[in-house]
């Protein structure tokens, strides 16, 4: 048992290494040379970075620390040793990439070093996209990001009608105004709302897996032809549900199963073939775990 918490351990840091190695690089050599805020403790770095030339990950960690040890007093001890190590590690691979690449735009305008108006939006996503994997190999740790998320947990302690997703979009929106103010260029703003945006929907398929399927719902007075075609030919399993009709009152027969994707054409001949009258309701299912799919017991370990 000691050899698998510590095999881990060292996978859980070598993914938040990984995680602020990305998220680094998606900060230096896409977002900043953009001037673009996208919300967090290295929005306002980035700020800080165009305004007065300070390093960002220095800045970063500058902010990052006081946030922690407010939150540790504030909260209590919420943040372990995971989410010093990611706070950490970013700042140092953001210092790492600034001495190694610079802060030049990626993409300039022909024989100058002004970037390339034309090329923003790619970049913008591109950066977006570094972020979002980043944060979300973090958070498969079961690590937090530090940051903002702490300013939106102490808000939240004493509002607690609102969210904490609501608060952190919130304190994030104020830290993309702030590059409105310095900067004077709406479309800092719209992009870096934009990055946030691309940002959240990445970090979301990186923690529930790029694999989907389909949950499905038969109600039909052939339930039983329709399980043989599905154990059969589609060689899925499910489970019968009782129902009871809204109308009538009459017992009802409620077929729930998930099948990839690829199979939800076969699945709607077969029900159609054997019972024109049935209801089928479709769901999508962003991950399915268990026999036939992802295994439960290997996700619940890799997380």
């Amino acid at each position: 048992m000691n050899k698998r918490k510590w095999i881990s351990h060292i996978k859980d840091y070598a993914l938040i290494l990984l995680g602020t190695l990305i998220m680094a690089v998606g900060y230096v050599v896409f977002i900043s040379p953009l001037k673009l805020a996208p919300g967090g403790v290295y929005g306002i770095a980035i700020i800080l970075h165009h305004l007065f030339d300070f390093p960002i990950g220095l800045s970063g960690l500058s902010l990052d620390i006081p946030l922690l040890a407010i939150g540790t007093l504030w909260l209590g001890p919420k943040f372990g040793a995971k989410t010093v190590a990611g706070v950490l590690g970013l700042s140092g691979f953001i210092t790492l990439v600034e001495a190694l690449y610079g802060y030049q735009p990626l993409i300039c305008m022909p024989g100058t070093d002004i970037p390339d108006p034309s090329a923003n939006f790619i970049i913008a996503l591109c950066g977006a996209v570094f972020i979002g994997i980043g944060l979300g190999l973090i958070f498969k740790t079961r690590a937090t990001s530090g940051g903002t998320d702490i300013i939106a947990m102490i808000i939240g302690k004493y509002i607690k009608h609102i969210p904490i997703g609501t608060l952190l979009i919130a304190v994030d929106s104020i830290v993309v105004l702030l590059s409105l103010i310095a900067f004077d260029d709406w479309t800092i703003p719209l992009y870096s709302w934009l990055v946030i945006y691309i940002t959240g929907q990445v970090v979301d398929k990186v923690i529930a897996g790029f694999s989907s399927g389909k949950a499905v719902l038969i109600i039909s007075d052939n339930a039983d032809e329709i399980k043989e075609r599905i154990l059969k030919d589609l060689n899925r399993g499910g489970t019968f549900l009782k129902g009871e009709g809204m109308y009538n009152h009459t017992e009802k027969k409620i077929i729930y199963t998930t099948i990839p994707r690829k199979q939800l054409p076969q699945l709607i001949f077969f029900v159609h073939e054997i019972d024109p009258n049935a209801f089928m309701s479709v769901l999508e299912a962003s991950e399915i775990l268990g026999e036939g799919f992802t295994s439960l017991r290997e996700k619940a370990i890799e997380r």
